[in-house]
């Protein structure tokens, strides 16, 4: 078990170092600003949706190590998905991201984030990149807040 955490705290460091699709995206379709204000962590969500279809993500901000990780995770897991399985996906992540329960839908790579529930001032540095791409697909023009 001691193995597993070390793997997930250096995916998680990977991941924040060099975070994937950290770019400002030319030409989105949807995008949303958020915004955690009790730590700080700021992002900006960017995608491009064709046919219901995310086709690209991408997020550009700062903020602690499990944000940027978050964000990361969020852009690779989304990609390529419908508006309906980003929908469920949302879902899933907050409930394991609050409780730690995983299941057999999970996607692997966020699997390495679970044992943030275990932290809750965390919670929320986690969850908002992935507010903020539900922000971007239900088209909110106000900052999403974590607050």
């Amino acid at each position: 078990m001691e193995d597993l955490r070390e793997l997930y705290q250096q995916l998680i460091l990977d991941h924040s170092q060099n975070p994937k699709n950290f770019h400002e995206m030319e030409h989105p379709t949807h995008t949303a600003e958020g915004d955690n204000p009790l730590c700080g962590d700021e992002v900006t969500v960017y995608l491009k949706v064709e046919d219901d279809v995310i086709k690209d993500v991408s997020f550009v901000g700062s903020g602690c190590a499990i944000s940027k990780a978050s964000s990361s995770i969020m852009t690779e897991t989304l990609k390529g998905k419908t508006i309906e399985e980003a929908h469920t996906i949302f879902d899933l992540f907050h409930r394991m991201i609050t409780t730690g329960e995983t299941d057999s839908a999970q996607e692997e790579k966020m699997a390495v984030l679970a044992g943030v529930h275990k932290f809750p001032s965390r919670v929320k540095c986690a969850m908002l990149a992935w507010h903020s791409a539900i922000g971007a697909i239900d088209k909110k023009e106000e900052t999403v807040s974590t607050e």
